[in-house]
């Protein structure tokens, strides 16, 4: 049973075991270049260490590996039976790619500190008070000035935007996405003390991939 009845970002089933094929095909083949060039965007270091949030079948974790060195490593966090089982499969030989059926959903400390933390259209679909849980969570698994990275959607008036936005956002999204893209995000990453934002827009500037610094009090 899902945890949260109104959210379309828990995947099982047959939706899990073709996730990104149904991308693939919901984006009319664009996902794949789209998806290349957000990632490319991040800035990878060849020694970072990653925490892959909502992990999903590993595509990502795959995609950000090729920037890696020796000592970079990824560590995936992901609960859907089906997705971590596609994550596993597709990420096996790869040393530097591990996994963890850890909720992000609730307060985590994983005992060790990442240089990045990033996460792909998950957190639009959740409750406000399980947003700011996870973002509280990041910033206690970062080091010092680690980045965390939001991939998502940018804020927008949905009623002022494209009928070909409206409809399928309407159509497809859940009722938390809705809250998401009315939501200041710099003002809210402040408030959990990130800053130094730096943004890249795509799909006619309607998603964003937005890179926040961990700050410490002194600064």
């Amino acid at each position: 049973m899902r945890r949260y009845p109104d959210s379309r970002v828990e995947i099982q089933g047959l939706s899990a075991r073709y996730y990104d094929l149904l991308l693939d095909v919901a984006s009319l083949g664009t996902y794949r270049s789209f998806i290349n060039n957000a990632i490319a965007s991040i800035g990878i270091g060849p020694d970072d260490k990653i925490l892959d949030l909502g992990a999903g079948t590993g595509r990502n974790a795959l995609l950000m590996s090729r920037f890696l060195g020796g000592n970079g490593r990824i560590v995936g966090m992901e609960i859907s039976d089906e997705m971590i089982k596609r994550f596993r499969q597709k990420t096996k030989g790869f040393s530097n790619i591990e996994l963890m059926t850890t909720r992000i959903d609730e307060p985590f400390d994983l005992g060790q500190r990442f240089d990045k933390a990033f996460i792909s259209f998950v957190i639009h679909g959740f409750p406000h008070s399980v947003r700011e849980t996870i973002i509280q969570s990041v910033y206690h698994n970062l080091s010092e000035g680690g980045e965390f990275i939001i991939l998502d959607y940018n804020e927008f008036a949905l009623e002022k935007a494209p009928f070909w936005i409206r409809l399928p956002f309407r159509v497809l999204e859940c009722k938390y996405a809705f809250d998401f893209i009315q939501r200041n995000w710099k003002k809210i990453l402040t408030e959990f003390n990130f800053g130094n934002f730096v943004e890249k827009t795509f799909m006619m500037n309607y998603i964003r991939l937005l890179k926040a610094k961990k700050m410490t009090s002194k600064q």
